[in-house]
């Protein structure tokens, strides 16, 4: 695949920048992928559109460099809360007599010195570019912003927090992606436009990658006869999350060889199951669980032997735990007390008091299950290979027209065929972070995703590619303050869970509205995983585009003295509830009136509106208000292909599609209200359902050649784990050896979020600590970043590996000083 050709404008005119050191650090990072210019614009002189006859020669040179480039990369400072002068004014000369930008696939990055990483200035640059006359194609979501820019680079100009780096790079992944989609559609319509798009190529098989977000409908499955096979397995799982960790396992457990991959880099797979709370639903009375889970679907109809699997599973979990896990469960139930809320999580259903939820240990939201699945696989390493970063883009059929024979993966950027004898399992996840869906299925506008940032949809696009049907679309759950919300947040980025300590921002003179400006729930409601009571039935009630936290004076000092008062960070204040109205795109009158009347019902002692509790309201004094913006939040989707109890996926008449599977949070089989554990159970119980299909031997149908006939020799991904060049398995390339000079030693811990931490110190002659490099670690990036960048010079600093750990990152800072402490102990006389 050819490189792509790319113009980096730096958004500034001033001589020293730091948006221009991190075009310059893209320029050599991604060097093998792209050919990037990096432009300065201090030579263009300022817009004013009666002076030239003829645009100024550097507004001309640029624009050439435009027009011949593929894409361009702007790095946008923020100054006084927007893009510089300099930039609008470069941006209004190519918008004037020149339009070199309209159609160009645009990607923008920021870095500043303040933590919003030039948040605000990006708003408004998405704005200037999608204007009638620049007209430019930007990246949707993937933010980029470099905050507290200072320090973020070394004196040689690299950045120094790997999960930057690593974040930097999806990001640019996902652009490459796009300027190659962009690529294929103007092509497609010039060809189109000439009568010449059928019969181009070989049915339904193209050599661009198309992303898993693209409109549905304009993908077709490649045909296996169209193919040349790069590797054979005997299953291919898609998705190393909890439920696709499972299937591969069980699928090895029954002698197949497999190939399990995921969309996202090492350190961020796990979907879902890796930053949930670790807790696994359980039922001490089978048949009291099933009336209870017929509860939970209340007027939804869900297929019996569905049920019976389900409910059968979830009460063989401690069996489960100590067979499969080789650990004894927890009772959470036993640890927490029985009025913990959650168990169960709807106490009025016959049969909720069989339910507990399980954990491996006496430990939540630490990744402790996920570790254990993660382990799982890692031990199979002679059966299982694993490939991180390398999305799947298409099915193959086989020649029959229905079967799936295959699937076409893009590793490091190259589209590979890699054929499944018996069964491909999609695992996926959800479509938290695909806007697309979330719009079309939910009705939403927009949610902010509070789990895996890859689960952008990829496995409902498949399988629609392959005929299946689907269910549960429209289901979901959500967490967080009040019924599920959380503080607004950028595209790209988690919404924070709002669950512990927040119990304050749901009482007294506040309440919430939504777009304009009115309520739309009770601010007490109970946190039923995004659901509330909604005429006899309990739902997600529909999400706002923006809804507001809204408070007086009174609340605003309560906060002050609260458990969280950096919340106050995010308000907006006037004097007058007209006045925040207008700062927050609400209707005036209609806040003023929602105010008004919320005061009426506080003095009459009843909330007639929505039945808040009196004891919770307190009315507004005169001013002045503030306001926090919210969105609703996503913990995850329920909807994806129908399956059966056999994990098998069905077309719309109800017959498996052969050879594909699912599993997980992916065409979940919760059709009705959630109960807390169950999507892990699920992923757990029809995870193994899954790969143990998948791993049964099939007749081949219509495919001719042995495994090793058709399939190039240099290419040959074998049951052995011993493959060649970028087909190496990914995981089995951190057990290589570490080399040790004089005075090092290795450490080790399992303790993190991830897989193993290894670090290798330093010690000098007197056996002081001199150095910690970090060889291997698989912690999320987006959390664990800082605590890996300062820990160590912490650390060194010292002497010792007893230091305070980083917030937010408690797990992974007690991992990496674990580590560090264990090869210290290594130290002779120390």
């Amino acid at each position: 695949m050819n490189r792509v050709k790319l113009v980096a404008i730096t958004g500034t005119n001033a001589s020293h920048s730091f948006n221009r050191l991190l075009l310059n650090f893209m320029k050599r990072h991604f060097a093998e992928a792209a050919d990037i210019e990096v432009c300065n614009i201090a030579d263009v002189p300022m817009f004013n559109e009666d002076v030239p006859e003829q645009d100024p020669e550097p507004v001309t040179r640029l624009s050439r460099q435009i027009v011949a480039a593929d894409g361009v990369i702007i790095g946008c400072p923020e100054h006084n809360h927007s893009v510089p002068s300099a930039l609008k004014s470069v941006l209004e000369w190519l918008s004037y007599r020149q339009h070199p930008l309209n159609g160009k696939p645009v990607m923008i990055v920021g870095a500043s010195y303040h933590p919003q990483g030039s948040s605000r200035a990006q708003i408004h640059l998405r704005q200037i570019l999608d204007s009638p006359g620049v007209s430019a194609r930007v990246l949707p979501g993937n933010e980029f912003l470099l905050g507290g820019v200072k320090d973020a680079f070394d004196d040689q100009g690299e950045l120094v927090d790997p999960g930057t780096i690593t974040f930097l790079e999806q990001c640019f992944a996902d652009f490459i992606d796009f300027v190659r989609l962009e690529q294929g559609r103007e092509q497609s319509s010039v060809l189109e436009s000439a009568g010449r798009t059928k019969g181009l190529q070989p049915t339904g098989y193209s050599s661009q990658p198309e992303p898993a977000s693209t409109i549905k409908g304009d993908q077709e499955m490649v045909q296996s006869h169209a193919v040349h096979w790069d590797a054979t397995y005997d299953v291919v799982v898609l998705g190393f999350g909890g439920a696709g960790a499972t299937a591969a396992r069980f699928a090895a457990d029954d002698g197949a060889t497999v190939l399990l991959v995921d969309s996202a880099p090492e350190g961020h797979e796990g979907g879902n199951t890796r930053v949930s709370g670790q807790l696994v639903c359980y039922g001490d009375d089978e048949e009291k669980l099933r009336a209870y889970y017929r509860a939970q679907l209340g007027p939804m109809d869900l297929d019996e032997a569905i049920v019976d699997t389900y409910v059968e599973g979830m009460a063989g979990m401690k069996s489960y735990f100590r067979q499969y896990l080789d650990v004894e469960p927890v009772s959470s139930k036993q640890l927490l007390g029985a009025d913990f809320g959650m168990f169960p999580e709807y106490p009025e259903f016959e049969g909720g008091d069989c339910i507990d939820l399980l954990l491996v240990h006496e430990g939540f939201f630490d990744g402790a299950l996920w570790k254990i699945l993660h382990q799982k696989v890692a031990d199979r390493a002679d059966a299982i290979d694993v490939w991180y970063r390398s999305p799947a883009r298409h099915l193959i059929k086989a020649d029959d027209g229905r079967t799936i024979a295959g699937v076409q993966i893009e590793r490091e950027h190259v589209l590979r065929n890699i054929r499944a004898l018996n069964g491909v399992v999609l695992a996926t996840g959800g479509f938290e972070n695909n806007r697309r869906m979330i719009q079309d299925y939910l009705g939403a506008p927009r949610l902010a995703p509070a789990g895996s940032l890859f689960n952008k949809g990829a496995g409902v696009d498949l399988a629609i590619e392959a005929g299946a049907d689907l269910w549960h679309m429209a289901n979901y759950e959500s967490l967080g303050l009040q019924h599920g919300l959380t503080f607004a947040v950028p595209d790209g980025e988690r919404g924070p869970l709002l669950v512990f300590g927040y119990d304050d921002l749901a009482t007294g003179s506040l309440l919430t509205v939504g777009d304009d400006g009115s309520r739309y729930f009770r601010e007490d409601e109970t946190n039923r995983h995004g659901h509330i009571f909604d005429h006899g039935i309990w739902r997600v009630p529909p999400a706002q585009a923006h809804p507001h936290l809204i408070f007086d004076q009174e609340k605003h000092d309560e906060i002050v003295h609260g458990e969280h008062p950096e919340v106050l960070d995010r308000a907006v204040q006037a004097d007058t509830a007209e006045q925040l109205a207008e700062l927050i795109g609400a209707d005036p009158q209609t806040l003023a009136k929602t105010i008004e009347r919320f005061n009426s019902f506080v003095q009459q002692g009843t909330d007639y509106e929505f039945g808040r509790d009196p004891e919770t309201m307190r009315a507004f004094d005169q001013g002045p208000y503030y306001a926090i913006a919210m969105l609703q939040g996503m913990l995850n989707t329920q909807g994806g292909p129908r399956r059966n109890s056999r994990a098998e996926i069905l077309d719309p008449d109800g017959c498996p599609i052969g050879h594909l599977y699912g599993a997980g949070e992916l065409g979940g089989v919760c059709a009705g209200v959630y109960q807390g554990g169950q999507n892990i159970a699920e992923c757990l119980i029809f995870g193994k359902i899954a790969g143990q299909n998948a791993a049964v031997p099939k007749q081949q149908s219509g495919v001719q050649a042995s495994r090793q006939d058709d399939v190039a020799p240099a290419m040959v991904a074998t049951n052995t784990g011993q493959t060649l060049g970028s087909f190496k398995s990914d995981l089995a390339q951190s057990q290589a050896d570490i080399p040790l000079g004089p005075g090092q030693f290795i450490g080790r811990s399992k303790a993190g979020m991830g897989a193993e931490i290894t670090v290798r110190v330093t010690v000098d002659d007197d056996r002081k600590l001199r150095d910690i490099e970090i060889i291997s670690q698989s912690e999320t990036g987006d959390v664990a970043g800082e605590a890996l960048q300062k820990l160590p010079a912490q650390m060194v600093a010292r002497d010792s590996a007893d230091v305070d750990v980083i917030s937010g990152a408690t797990v992974s800072s007690n991992a990496l000083k674990a580590a560090v402490a264990d090869a210290l102990r290594q130290v002779p006389g120390r």
